[in-house]
């Protein structure tokens, strides 16, 4: 039934990378099984600033294979893929010396990415081939030689394969040359963002020919910040606005209402019809009017909806004006305009003609709500005022966090609207997957998806389609994160190493009660992160100039 407007938590999460209460999730696009992070202090949400493990600082050969096939397939594995545009690399922790020095052209290219132009000569080009020649004279089990002896090139060659010995030295050339043609970059350099874009096939032609190499790479770095003004952030004047729903007085008088009525019985209404108090049983349908072709309204349907009046202004406006008086059995017809404002676009505006047929018709037969009542409306209680200053008190609590919630999402947004950035894909692509990952994990906290249904959900296309939808609120994410990451080094912001092991050792503990398995450093990493992001924020609340009004 989409008549009813919702009267929620708007000003708790206007931001929606961000949470709504101190739950921070541990979250991949693929991977559900991370239990919740639990915080005390007020939570960043997905507020996640560039961590130092997401950096390439230093860098090492790949190993070299101790089987020369699983060489070879290593090799032939990247000449099938050659066909594709790019292909990612892995990269290690130290550089090889190398026989003469190799040539690296950079170029700055658009979205923070770095084109490294590489030129390998042929006494790097003879060393790898001389090394990948004695590994597989040491692996090859060549007939008529004993393990271990030397076997003549020209046999070896033939044994082996001309081929797959080219293959495997292109290979060794590139594991051995990669970390000193990204030497420039370290420290820059976004992990998983190395992708070596010349063709496979070209650097084996290149090599043969000329017993040379040239490939390029492309990497993505760390991007600049570019405040606008400059240091900006330190004199924000940040308009927080209040949603006039979030009262604490307000809000203790309905929970109390709504916990009285709990309490009383539903009585048929025989002799009359519907007055404001009572609950309807309604079946609704609407079509257009004024329109080329009547249609129905499907979203407006609902077979035995059961409508309480005293939620009237959460439906649609006019509905409950039109229906009051209407006796069980009754059918009423008339017409309404949907807002502007409603939620689906293709409804706003739409005049429409309600037909509604009152199924049933009860009202409340409450209890008096005095001292007698308290323990069963709040247990503990003995008189009525001690359940109502213990639900202010409570709702007291939530309007606070509310305050300080939306204060925080209205910083964010100023702040990604002060900064320049050059988002690289890579980066993109990651946040864009964890706020995914996130949407999962609260789709399937209300819902128990089957494997099928998570499967559909998690599908390379589920997932494009997602950043594509999303493409504007994933690269304001990112212009948060890195202005606060900007900021948290700009002012040596610090906190204590009793409050990281603390929270650790929380994440930990819930981790082990939900029976999860965990990885201490990655936890302790996104730990580290949050209370960066928090720190941030705690130091702009205090040196920013905050209106607040209520919207």
């Amino acid at each position: 039934m989409e008549l009813c407007i919702s009267s929620s938590t708007k000003l708790l999460n206007k931001n929606p990378c961000r949470p709504p209460h101190a739950l921070i999730c541990s979250t991949s696009a693929f991977s559900l099984r991370n239990p919740i992070l639990l915080f005390n202090h007020r939570p960043i949400g997905s507020l996640k600033l560039l961590s130092p493990s997401r950096l390439i600082h230093h860098l090492q050969p790949l190993p070299f294979p101790r089987n020369p096939c699983q060489f070879v397939a290593s090799a032939s594995s990247s000449s099938s893929s050659s066909s594709s545009s790019s292909s990612s690399v892995a990269l290690g922790n130290e550089k090889d010396r190398l026989p003469a020095d190799i040539e690296v052209k950079e170029t700055e290219e658009p979205n923070s990415r770095v084109r490294l132009s590489v030129q390998v000569p042929p006494a790097v080009c003879e060393d790898c081939y001389e090394r990948v020649m004695n590994e597989f004279m040491k692996q090859a089990k060549v007939p008529g030689f004993r393990p271990g002896k030397k076997v003549p090139e020209s046999i070896l060659l033939s044994y082996v394969g001309k081929k797959n010995v080219q293959k495997a030295t292109v290979e060794s050339i590139l594991k051995r040359t990669l970390p000193h043609a990204m030497s420039s970059v370290t420290g820059t350099a976004l992990r998983d963002s190395v992708r070596i874009v010349t063709k496979f096939s070209e650097m084996e032609q290149t090599y043969s020919s000329l017993n040379s190499l040239r490939y390029d790479v492309i990497v993505d770095v760390v991007p600049q910040v570019k405040w606008i003004p400059e240091n900006g952030y330190k004199n924000m004047n940040i308009v927080v606005e209040i949603d006039s729903d979030i009262d604490a007085q307000r809000a203790t008088e309905q929970e109390l209402r709504r916990r009285h009525k709990s309490l009383g019985s539903m009585r048929i209404v025989t002799d009359r019809g519907l007055q404001i108090g009572d609950v309807a049983v309604l079946d609704i349908s609407a079509t257009t009017i004024n329109q080329d072709e009547v249609q129905k309204i499907p979203s407006a349907e609902s077979k035995g909806f059961h409508f309480d009046t005293e939620d009237g202004g959460k439906v649609l406006p006019g509905f409950l004006d039109s229906i009051i008086g209407i006796q069980r059995g009754e059918t009423k017809t008339f017409p309404l305009v949907f807002p502007e404002s409603w939620k689906q676009e293709n409804l706003r505006g739409v005049l429409a003609q309600f037909t509604v047929e009152c199924k049933e018709l009860f009202y409340r037969d409450l209890l008096e709500l005095d001292d007698s009542l308290a323990d069963r409306l709040l247990h503990g209680c003995t008189t009525l005022k001690q359940v109502k200053e213990s639900l202010l008190q409570r709702f007291l609590e939530m309007e606070q966090t509310a305050r300080e919630q939306a204060t925080d999402n209205a910083i964010l947004d100023q702040l990604q609207k002060m900064v320049e950035v050059d988002v690289p894909q890579s980066l993109f692509e990651e946040q864009g997957r964890q706020l995914y990952g996130a949407k999962l994990l609260e789709i399937q906290a209300n819902v128990k998806l089957n494997e099928q249904q998570l499967a559909s959900l998690s599908s390379p296309k589920a997932v494009n389609e997602f950043l594509e939808l999303q493409k504007d609120n994933i690269l304001n994410v990112i212009k948060q994160n890195l202005a606060v990451g900007d900021i948290y080094k700009r002012e040596n912001l610090q906190f204590s190493t009793d409050e990281l092991v603390k929270e650790v050792e929380n994440s930990i503990t819930e981790f082990k009660r939900q029976r999860q398995e965990y990885d201490e450093e990655r936890i302790r990493g996104q730990v580290q992160e949050i209370l960066e992001g928090a720190k941030v924020l705690e130091w702009l609340r205090e040196h920013a100039e905050i209106q607040y009004i209520t919207g």
